[in-house]
Order: structure tokens, then C-alpha cells, then sequence
């Protein structure tokens, strides 16, 4: 079965939840290929992310998409790791830094406001290659 096919069925089955996901998991494949290509390697066995707990990505979903389009490539069977980063905030008065919870960006230390200095993270951290 074509992976764009069963990349349709699961549109169609999460009400399209999964475009975001799949033009991150587009984007990881694409980097992960071009660093292959210069490093010539045989296969891909792992790419590595750090994900931030403001990024909106759904891991399930980005993990089914990338998984549907590693077929056929050499990144084939190889495991997506997904560090999730901390949604993190200093304060602008007093410096103290905290967790951030529902989307709160005041201090409970002092009732400051908390800037992010975490948590916005989408990056490819590492490609495991053999």
C-alpha cells in the first residue's frame, strides 16, 4: 500500500489532526537525508529531537508520520527519540525561574511576569548513522 494512502486514511480517521505533524516529520526526514548524503552513510538507524512543551506537536502523531515516510529510504526502521523540554520561565523582577503551567506566565514568587527561556524547542538534536 502507498505511504501517501495510508497517510490519507489517517487524515481522514483523526479529522486532519496530523498536517502539522507530518510537515514536521517532512522536515525532519529531509534534514536527516541531506546529512546522510554528506556523510555517505549506509543507513539511518536513529534521529534524535528535543521538543518543547509549547511546540504543539503531538508525539503520536509525529511518530506515525514519520514512520510512514521513512519507507523506503534508508532511514528505514530507524527509531525517532523525542526529548521533551519543560515549558520554563524566569521572572523579569526577580529572576526566580519556574515551571510555567497552563500557559500562567506570572511568578509565583513575587507576581512578576515570566519570560520563556524553555519549552519553544523543535530541533534535530542528533542522526545516529551506520
Amino acid at each position: 500500500m502507498e505511504d501517501w494512502f495510508l497517510s490519507a486514511i489517517a487524515l481522514h480517521f483523526l479529522g486532519g489532526e496530523l498536517m502539522h505533524e507530518m510537515a514536521i516529520a517532512e522536515g525532519i526526514l529531509d534534514i536527516s537525508l541531506n546529512y546522510d548524503k554528506r556523510e555517505k552513510a549506509k543507513k539511518i538507524a536513529c534521529v534524535s529531537l528535543l521538543l518543547g512543551e509549547m511546540s504543539g506537536v503531538e508525539t503520536e502523531a509525529l511518530t506515525f508520520c514519520f514512520e510512514s515516510l521513512v519507507k523506503d529510504t534508508i532511514a528505514e526502521g530507524s527509531s525517532l527519540v523525542i526529548n521533551r523540554i519543560p515549558l520554563m520561565g524566569r521572572c523579569k523582577e526577580c529572576a526566580n525561574e519556574e515551571h510555567i503551567e497552563h500557559y500562567n506566565f506570572v511568578c509565583h514568587k513575587c507576581g512578576g511576569t515570566l519570560e520563556v527561556i524553555s519549552g519553544r524547542e523543535l530541533q534535530v538534536e542528533y542522526i545516529d548513522m551506520e
